[in-house]
């Protein structure tokens, strides 16, 4: 199964791109700039960024992941400095209220894409470093969240609520799969509850969207509005679609139909058949990388592919949680469907860096293999 597993995280990541690309076309006609004379343009942009994707999964497919591990402190520090920028008035860019971008004119990132490979990265590195840390306060839990805690603060203030729970919710499961105490991961969920509902008090928007949550239908005609869309277009496509292009709610009715609700368009023009396909893909594809990581030469690689197939599965839950409305509005992407580029690059960059954990893992089992043969036809002196 090992040796197949990459196979299906090819296969679920190519379906997903493919998926998407088509839904773009067919939806960022109706979302287009009132600047712009071209309909197509980010069907045309994210077909760019699909070839960088691509060229940095390759480039991680053959970078040895250890590599991340050497340059654990100065990918954190990178990422801290960039999200600082994000509120430098003339480099930071607010859309909606929000400072989550870095960039000028088209040429824009989003810091904390990268903030989650860096979060990751550092956890795996710590508890490579201290693999009996889990049961001490400090080396497996106080220090390592103390380090974590300075860029999901960041993030947090920029009002990326979304992007925060993805990365703590990764960060919970490392530290679940690295041995922590279960009496301090309990304080954590406390610690993060309460943070949640401080921060809600803090951000009146947040909370009309959780009043939205509670209540749909009363909410409907304004911060429910995109999940009261979502449902209808998931309710009208029936199990085949209306077809693809035939979609109606993505005609200026449906905010955002081609980045943070593109899922509700899948289901109106391809249909429920389409939309269990694409959760599948995601089930597939977190399954395969866990396969990698049990199947990781050290202990750090294992950490590693833990904590980066999470990311992809976490955002991809609450994604599809928020469009059937089981869970509050979070304005995040779908991962390798939603039109975004720092989304999208980073995405490539987690499937290049888990094919290289895959091929030293099974250069790892073939080597091992050789000694054992080499030791059963050996004679004995």
């Amino acid at each position: 199964m090992h040796r197949k597993s990459l196979i299906v995280l090819l296969a679920s990541v190519s379906f997903l791109v493919i998926v998407g690309f088509v839904m773009l076309i067919s939806t960022c006609i109706f979302s287009a700039h009132a600047d712009s004379s071209d309909g197509y343009r980010e069907a045309k942009r994210q077909g760019v960024w699909l070839l960088l994707g691509i060229g940095v999964c390759i480039w991680a497919a053959s970078k040895d992941y250890r590599f991340w591990k050497e340059n654990c402190w100065l990918l954190l520090g990178s990422v801290c400095f960039l999200l600082v920028l994000c509120f430098v008035p003339s480099i930071g860019v607010e859309v909606n209220g929000e400072r989550r971008w870095i960039g000028f004119s088209l040429f824009q990132i989003q810091p904390s894409e990268i903030g989650k490979i860096a979060v990751v990265v550092f956890l795996a590195y710590w508890f490579s470093r201290h693999p009996d840390g889990g049961a001490h306060f400090l080396r497996g839990f106080a220090m390592p969240l103390g380090v974590v805690a300075v860029p999901v603060l960041l993030i947090l203030f920029e009002v990326d609520i979304g992007t925060t729970a993805v990365i703590t919710s990764t960060t919970f499961l490392v530290l679940f799969i690295a041995g922590t105490n279960w009496k301090y991961l309990t304080s954590l969920v406390m610690t993060g509850v309460a943070s949640f509902i401080g921060m809600m008090s803090y951000a009146p928007d947040r909370m009309e969207r959780i009043m939205a949550f509670l209540d749909l239908e009363a909410h409907r005609y304004g911060a429910g509005f995109q999940q009261w869309i979502s449902l209808m277009a998931l309710g009208s496509g029936g199990i085949a679609g209306r077809g693809v292009g035939e979609g109606r709610l993505k005609m200026l009715y449906m905010p955002f139909a081609h980045t943070d609700f593109i899922f509700p368009m899948i289901g109106e023009e391809m249909g429920l058949v389409v939309t269990l396909l694409v959760v599948a893909a995601y089930f597939s594809l977190v399954v395969a990388g866990f396969i990698i990581a049990l199947h990781a030469p050290d202990r750090f690689g294992m950490l590693l592919a833990v904590g980066l197939v999470s990311l992809v599965g976490f955002q991809a839950f609450l994604n599809i949680g928020v469009a059937i409305s089981i869970l509050p509005n979070t304005g995040l992407t779908l991962p390798f469907v939603s039109y975004g580029g720092s989304s999208f690059v980073v995405g490539f960059l987690i499937v290049g860096i888990l094919i290289n954990i895959f091929r030293q893992g099974i250069g790892k089992e073939d080597e091992d293999k050789s000694w054992v043969l080499r030791r059963r036809v050996t004679p004995r002196p």
